[in-house]
């Protein structure tokens, strides 16, 4: 799974690097997040097409990381759909919807997998995988709208707007720490991947292809990344030479 992240980028890189044509929530800007954890408010750029418009606008918006189902009860459930199965989501209930109409990406400069410590199981050494050449992630992700039928319709938070990071097998160099891992989408591939009005799901899954072998690069950290409260730049530098050695 993928359960914590890091999107330290600026609003306005964002929006350069993914050729977005609208802010979708321009009063409002995140700080950067060395530590992303679910349920936390995060970037994601998606495609909507506007009344009386023909194709998707490119927009960036706040999502909540945790996807709720709109047929959903409660959106506590949301915790627990942090991820989505690349091989499932066309036959998931949770997921099939979105995955036909409302696919995302979400960035990520990279996220953090733990791997248990030679000799001590109860152990587990954390590592920071990204680009190796510090490039932006784009994370393939699916996001939903969750109407709260305890609010009135005029409330602006009558709609709660949720988001998940689709998984895939982990490539060949990165399966010895964890055996899942983020699903990218290729820059060649974003703007079919956004485009609202394609909803085949088979021409859908052909666009998840996993990462090339060696484009990503693992490191190990501090334990402070751990707990949730720690936030910071320092929590995805590598350890210094000679810690976190014998774990291979």
């Amino acid at each position: 799974m993928c359960g914590r992240y890091a999107s330290a980028r600026k609003k306005h890189e964002l929006l350069e690097e993914f050729q977005v044509e609208q802010d979708g929530d321009p009063d409002k800007e995140l700080g950067p997040d060395y530590n992303v954890a679910p349920t936390k408010n995060v970037y994601a750029v998606l495609s909507r097409v506007p009344e009386s418009a023909e194709r998707g606008v490119r927009q960036l918006r706040i999502l909540k990381w945790g996807l709720v189902p709109a047929w959903a009860k409660d959106p506590s459930v949301g915790s627990r759909m942090i991820n989505a199965r690349a091989e499932t989501l066309a036959e998931k209930p949770s997921f099939r919807s979105a995955f036909a109409k409302r696919r995302c990406l979400l960035p990520a400069d990279g996220y953090f997998e733990w791997m248990p410590v030679e000799g001590d199981k109860k152990k587990k050494q954390p590592y920071f995988i990204h680009p190796e050449d510090g490039g932006v992630l784009a994370m393939a992700g699916l996001y939903e709208f969750w109407k709260d039928p305890t609010r009135d319709d005029d409330d602006p938070l009558k709609w709660l707007v949720t988001c998940t990071v689709i998984t895939t097998d982990a490539e060949d160099d990165l399966g010895h720490i964890h055996d899942r891992m983020p699903m990218m989408i290729e820059r060649e591939r974003w703007a079919e991947w956004l485009d609202p009005q394609m909803t085949d799901t088979k021409t859908a899954s052909g666009l998840l292809v996993p990462a090339q072998s060696g484009r990503l690069t693992a490191v190990p950290v501090s334990t402070e990344v751990n707990s949730v409260r720690n936030n910071g730049p320092e929590l995805i530098e590598p350890l210094p030479d000679g810690e976190g050695d014998g774990l291979f």
